[in-house]
């Protein structure tokens, strides 16, 4: 407990800097923790060479090492969106589509917010413009999980509910008119989803975001977050709400979320959370891939 504090505490520090010194601490980290996190670096790797297979060898340890730098920025960066003021975030962050974001912050509707670096970022604008619901994980760490709500939640009216607590509270908060911000493309096993190709492999993809939509009547509207180099900050990305959607077919919805994820990739590779054990959950007797 005490180390967690220490470590928040420099994280606090952090914050007051200026935010290219910020972004250059979040490199030099990255460049720092490549060559020891083997583990994560052996994911990455795998997940390249299932996702990217004409890519040479040496061009996805250059993509792996990128992502590190990219991954340790959203890191530390987060010192910024939980200590500083409303206004500080806001001049860092430039807004593309905000009429699809205005359509939808006070219905019933669905942010799809796909696991890129800057997802807290993004996450953090729209905490100012809109009382949200969302799901999160527990930490192992109770302190930080109680810190990680605590600094979700510091703008306007955030719900925030546990995996355990299930959709129940999620539905009733966007029948009430919340959008639903909803990361929908790590590996929860096949439970309540199926195997869906992504990139061409099959993956086990929550089918709950249709059921969801049908149920509530919400839109859905995608939205990615890019960091940008050095001290420019970042571009929040709003699209348009998918048309005929959901369609009736759980799978094909699937698909489709999953190739909008996949375009979204190919054009900014090195921020996609690569280190996430994506292809886990296998079909009943395929060989593991990690």
């Amino acid at each position: 407990m005490m180390l967690a504090r220490l470590g928040i505490f420099i994280f606090w520090l952090i914050h007051f800097l200026p935010f290219r010194v910020i972004v250059a601490i979040g490199n030099g980290l990255g460049i720092l923790l490549y060559p020891l996190a083997a583990e994560r670096r052996r994911v990455g790797m795998i997940n390249l060479r299932l996702c990217f297979p004409e890519m040479s060898d040496e061009a996805r340890k250059k993509l792996v090492r990128d992502h590190f730098k990219m991954f340790c920025r959203g890191l530390i960066e987060r010192s910024i969106l939980w200590w500083s003021s409303a206004e500080r975030i806001s001049s860092l962050i430039r807004v593309e589509g905000v009429e699809h974001f205005n359509a939808i912050k006070d219905k019933s509707s669905i942010l799809l917010t796909p696991h890129f670096v800057g997802m807290d970022a993004g996450g953090q604008w729209v905490a100012q413009h809109a009382d949200t619901v969302c799901m999160y994980a527990n930490q192992k760490n109770r302190y930080l999980t109680e810190l990680l709500l605590k600094k979700r939640a510091r703008f306007r009216n955030q719900h925030l509910y546990s995996r355990q607590q299930g959709l129940r509270p999620i539905l009733k908060g966007m029948r009430e008119g919340k959008p639903f911000v909803y990361p929908p493309d790590q590996d929860q096993g096949v439970k309540d989803g199926a195997f869906i190709p992504f990139f061409g492999v099959p993956a086990a993809t929550m089918t709950s975001l249709p059921r969801i939509a049908q149920m509530t009547g919400a839109k859905v509207v995608p939205s990615i977050t890019r960091l940008l180099p050095g001290g420019e900050g970042y571009v929040l990305t709003f699209y348009p709400a998918w048309d005929n959607y959901p369609s009736g077919d759980d799978i094909a919805d699937a698909r489709r979320m999953n190739a909008f994820i996949e375009d979204r990739i190919r054009e900014m590779p090195e921020q996609y959370f690569w280190l996430h054990k994506r292809f886990k959950t296998r079909p009943e007797g395929e060989a593991r891939f990690y």
